[in-house]
């Protein structure tokens, strides 16, 4: 993903994001009904980001009397961003919420189709948790390892015949390999390949000389999942995840940390490589699996969308340690990466090419 997860420092709000917050959330004064009916801001994209968004949403009505409710939609980090990507004007996306970077090959299809200048915020962390039922679920010592074994096409190249995890490990139970997990079209599932599969696939020698001598093979071997029963996709709804889960005690979930700090009461935590996902763990970077989460601002939109900046300020003003988001699970970025989330809103940075392959 180009993004290194290591190294961090626990979090706490810099004294300008709330200066920010502050500036820019109070009512503006040209604001009038007809402006604010004209167009509501749209928000599309991640599930993962999704309810953090929706609580952003519900915050800036509150705090915005007379403007629009925002419009937040739980379409896929890759749906998401072909629609935010389709143009610019009153009808297309202002935000698309994402579960992972933007990739170059999307940043160009923006600015071909006149999407020219995008803003991009890094609003939080979160980790690729796995999960099982609370009451008799699986208890299972899950590595990258194995998880590549259990979940994988072709591991190491060879046809997939797995049917339990202890056919993957013999020290693991005999019991049938049922993972739910995100779709193609979600950012989760790209962090997974990235972050768990790859890595696990990599651990053998030969596997990981592919990436650069055969990047087609590599692709295939430690980049594509199962298609048969022992990973099912299960949509853009995690809470669906979490509830299939919750009924079957075989089954294993695959969500963001936020759906799974929610539904503690149906669904426990699963170690990875013998660290559980936690704020503190997710934060430092000892939960491997853990990842940053955007939204994407269509810069042009700022000028056509009444109350778009004064949603801005209101993410600005949530993500923090103290703030709204935490309650609900997202984990707050170190100070100095909030502090550049911070600037990007200020002076509305616009997003290049090159940033793209720059960790952050």
């Amino acid at each position: 993903m180009g993004i290194s997860l290591k190294d961090r420092n626990a979090a706490r709000a810099p004294a300008a994001l709330l200066v920010l917050a502050a500036m820019l959330g109070l009512p503006g004064c040209g604001d009038s009904p007809e402006d604010a009916a004209a167009k509501a801001i749209s928000v599309v994209g991640s599930s993962t980001v999704y309810p953090f968004a929706k609580q952003v949403a519900e915050d800036f009505v509150a705090a915005n009397e007379g403007l629009a409710p925002p419009q937040v939609t739980s379409s896929g980090t890759a749906d998401g961003i072909a629609a935010f990507c389709a143009g610019v004007g009153a009808t297309t996306p202002d935000i698309v919420n994402a579960s992972r970077r933007m990739t170059r090959a999307e940043f160009a299809e923006c600015a071909a189709n006149g999407v020219s200048e995008i803003i991009e915020v890094e609003v939080g962390l979160d980790g690729i948790v796995f999960a099982a039922a609370t009451d008799r679920g699986i208890d299972i010592k899950l590595t990258r390892d194995n998880v590549y074994r259990a979940i994988s096409n072709k591991p190491f190249g060879r046809e997939q015949t797995a049917k339990t995890w202890a056919d993957v490990d013999a020290t693991l139970p005999a019991t049938p390999i049922v993972v739910y997990g995100p779709p193609e079209s979600s950012g989760t599932r790209e962090a997974l390949l990235d972050l768990v599969v790859e890595p696990g696939c990599r651990q053998n020698s030969a596997m990981a000389a592919f990436e650069k001598s055969d990047p087609e093979r590599f692709q295939r071997d430690c980049h594509t999942l199962r298609s048969d029963s022992g990973y099912s996709s299960q949509g853009e709804q995690d809470d669906l995840i979490v509830r299939r889960v919750a009924s079957n005690p075989e089954a294993i979930a695959i969500v963001g940390y936020s759906y799974l700090a929610k539904n503690a009461q149906a669904v426990k935590p699963l170690a990875l490589d013998g660290v559980m996902p936690s704020p503190a763990t997710i934060a430092d970077g000892s939960y491997e699996a853990s990842r940053p989460l955007y939204i994407y601002v269509k810069k042009a939109n700022l000028s056509v969308t009444p109350g778009l900046d004064k949603f801005l300020a209101q993410w600005a003003q949530s993500w923090g340690a103290d703030g709204a988001l935490a309650k609900i699970g997202l984990v707050p970025l170190p100070a100095d990466r909030q502090a550049r989330a911070v600037a990007a809103i200020q002076n509305q940075t616009a997003l290049t090419a090159a940033a793209l392959d720059t960790a952050q």
